[in-house]
């Protein structure tokens, strides 16, 4: 049962701890560098004030002038004060008070320690004669402070309170050891409780073993601040046990406490901003969380909006969601930390430079995205040929297209090339009719015309996938120097297979000419051979037929 409580013991601690420094902090506040004492009627804005400590106890402030600065006055009575105290191991102090034409003097045990002017009781606004009996209700209780701090008493209690506080800290440490092994054994374990569905996004390339390792880094780094606290406020108190070391350790909890405290007031004074950041982020979380539900009716057709296209639901959603979140950031901006100052303004100034500057292809390709997804031009699935590249759209980002070429092949595409570059779309039906496939074969002036017409029609006829109405028809393309260009078109529906129809049209030419002995032109020769050039042998039509199930195959 005990082991369960140390967690909160170890809470405890720190909180007394942090309560004890705030208290400190406070007593130590007059230790700072002189300061120019407020105006009032008849102050000398050339002089300052400085406090008088003894043991880390402010008694009260002196007046200097321009012969005796406030400092070195300070530590005049201070030395003054520590010589008596050490003089006597009396627990009392006699403080009488002496008046001369300065002002007057208080006396302890018959020594004069410090003088109260008129200047220092028109500082204070009071009468000399009561300034001068604080104070020497002050010095009193400081001599007699002095003197009880370094009896043999005073010092076994602070013995006592010291290894108090050390075995505190023990206990303190044996605490964060405790946390720090279970952090080891159980973190792994709540991670695969309560993360799986991490690695299934992921499709397990987030390990739950690295999302541990992250988890377990932060926890360490915590209970690392925490010990360097504890550690540190241990210190201040052990010191602050005993009266030699007790300003000591008071300026070591000045040094930690007045961040710490300044770190905890902006937090508790930026609560309102903190409160209006929620508020920000929640409208915009709900009015996104709405769109989605919006563009999912659109998507689903619920919502009849005429010619928007579905492919156009999932970028307009993203589009409207980037639009909602730059709204929310510009007025959620003047509740940051630090937004109003130079520094912040000047880091933004600086941020969009850098992407005016280093960011023109980012955005004419964001920008070229957009009006490839909403020209109509391109959707997902169409054969498409850009350049040299044929192949068909698998997915169109904000910043680049992914094509599959005709070989199985992923090519990206910037979206600025896209924009700029002609696009040939074999899968968009501009009318009924199909896509016009053709190629040209040349063929000598000896040949009849009508017989070559009708054997490229013949062949055109022959190739699946050209449609027989629309007919297939021949153009002469060209009277060349050797032969007449003759052009077969055809129609297509088949975008998607082209270069396999094509191939099969090739083929079908070449087998219609050689079975009606008429030879197709190379690109020069000088004089025709004895022989035809056209194949005398055929291939065994059970061969052929094996040859050609093999291709389709592969």
């Amino acid at each position: 049962m005990a082991r369960q409580f140390k967690p909160f013991l170890l809470l405890v601690y720190f909180l007394t701890a942090l309560a004890s420094s705030l208290w400190f902090s406070d007593v130590v506040q007059a230790q700072e560098t002189p300061t120019e004492p407020p105006a009032s009627d008849g102050a000398d804005s050339d002089s300052f004030v400085a406090p008088v400590i003894v043991d880390g106890d402010v008694l009260f402030q002196v007046r200097g002038s321009s012969a005796l600065p406030a400092p070195e006055r300070a530590e005049d009575v201070q030395d003054k004060i520590i010589e008596i105290a050490e003089a006597s191991d009396a627990l009392t102090v006699e403080v009488t008070y002496e008046e001369t034409e300065f002002g007057i003097w208080t006396l302890a045990d018959g020594e004069r320690v410090s003088i109260v002017t008129e200047a220092d009781a028109e500082l204070d606004q009071m009468e000399l004669s009561v300034l001068s009996v604080l104070h020497g209700n002050a010095i009193k209780k400081s001599i007699e402070d002095y003197r009880a701090n370094r009896t043999d008493r005073a010092r076994v209690s602070g013995a006592i309170e010291a290894v108090a506080w050390t075995i505190g800290f023990v206990a303190f440490v044996v605490a964060i050891l405790w946390v720090h092994r279970r952090i080891r054994r159980k973190t792994l374990k709540f991670v695969s409780l309560h993360l799986k569905d991490v690695e299934t996004a992921t499709a397990k390339s987030v390990q739950a073993e690295a999302i541990a390792a992250l988890v377990r880094y932060g926890l360490n780094f915590v209970l690392l601040i925490i010990f360097f606290l504890g550690f540190y406020y241990y210190l201040s108190f052990v010191l602050l046990a005993f009266a030699e070391t007790r300003y000591f350790a008071q300026l070591l909890l000045t040094y930690l406490t007045e961040p710490v405290l300044l770190i905890f007031k902006g937090i508790i004074s930026y609560i309102p901003n903190l409160i209006m950041l929620g508020l920000i982020s929640w409208v915009a979380l709900y009015i996104i969380k709405g769109m989605r539900v919006f563009f999912d009716a659109v998507e689903a057709g619920s919502f009849d909006m005429g010619d928007f296209e579905k492919h156009w639901v999932s970028p307009t959603f993203n589009i409207a969601r980037v639009v909602v979140i730059m709204i929310a950031l510009v007025f959620a901006v003047p509740y940051i930390p630090g937004s109003d100052s130079a520094a912040f303004q000047g880091l933004t100034i600086l941020v969009g430079a850098m992407l005016s500057l280093g960011a023109n292809s980012v955005v004419s390709n964001m920008l070229a995205g957009l009006f490839v997804i909403y020209r109509r031009s391109t959707s997902i699935g169409d054969r498409i040929q850009i350049g040299d590249h044929i192949g068909d759209v698998v997915q169109i980002k904000l910043m680049e297209t992914h094509l599959k070429s005709i070989k199985n092949e992923l090519i990206s595409i910037p979206n600025a090339q896209l924009m700029n570059s002609d696009v040939v779309n074999f899968s968009k039906k501009t009318d009924g009719s199909g896509l016009l496939l053709h190629t040209t074969v040349g063929i000598g002036y000896e040949e009849p015309p009508e017989k070559v017409e009708a054997m490229l029609i013949e062949a055109a006829n022959r190739t699946k996938g050209i449609k027989s109405k629309p007919e297939p028809f021949v153009l002469w393309t060209a009277l060349a120097d050797y032969a007449i260009n003759y052009q077969i078109n055809g129609y297509s529906t088949r975008g998607s297979i082209i270069p396999k129809i094509k191939s099969d049209l090739h083929r079908n030419i070449v087998a219609v000419f050689n079975e009606n002995s008429v030879q197709i032109m190379t690109p020069s020769y000088m004089a025709d051979p004895p022989d035809p050039k056209i194949p005398t042998e055929h291939w065994d039509g059970h061969l052929a037929h094996e040859t050609h199930e093999d291709a389709d195959k592969s």
